[in-house]
Formats: structure tokens, C-alpha cells, sequence
């Protein structure tokens, strides 16, 4: 193994190259409905993403009315 500049080398072992379609470990379970739009629009981190998207919107429109 060479080491340049803090950089480590490794090679793969055969036992890392495990490629079998058998079942997987953790299976998922079926539902008779797609996810669609409203359960994106569910989680939280889209929604505190596009809340303070839309107030950066709002400050900047209400500085355009009234201050400039």
C-alpha cells in the first residue's frame, strides 16, 4: 500500500465484490398506492426549506414596495 501525502490506499477484498440477487436484507413492503406529491410536500425539511425561501421572497417584494 503506497501513502501519498495522507492519502491511504486499500484494496478490496473478494469478499467485498458480493454481487447475488438473492433477497434483500431489509425488504420493503408493498403498497397499493404511489407516493406522489403531497407526501413529498409532507416532510419536514422541504417544507422549513421552501418557508424560508418564501420569506427571503416576501422581504425582498416588501423592500421593493415600500423602499425603493
Amino acid at each position: 500500500m503506497a501513502d501519498h501525502h495522507g492519502a491511504l490506499c486499500v484494496i478490496i477484498g473478494p469478499e467485498m465484490l458480493d454481487t447475488s440477487r438473492g433477497q434483500s436484507p431489509a425488504p420493503t413492503q408493498k403498497t397499493d398506492e404511489p407516493r406522489g406529491c403531497l407526501f413529498a410536500l409532507s416532510q419536514p425539511p422541504l417544507m422549513i426549506f421552501l418557508t424560508v425561501v418564501g420569506v427571503l421572497l416576501l422581504m425582498a417584494a416588501l423592500h421593493d414596495l415600500f423602499l425603493l
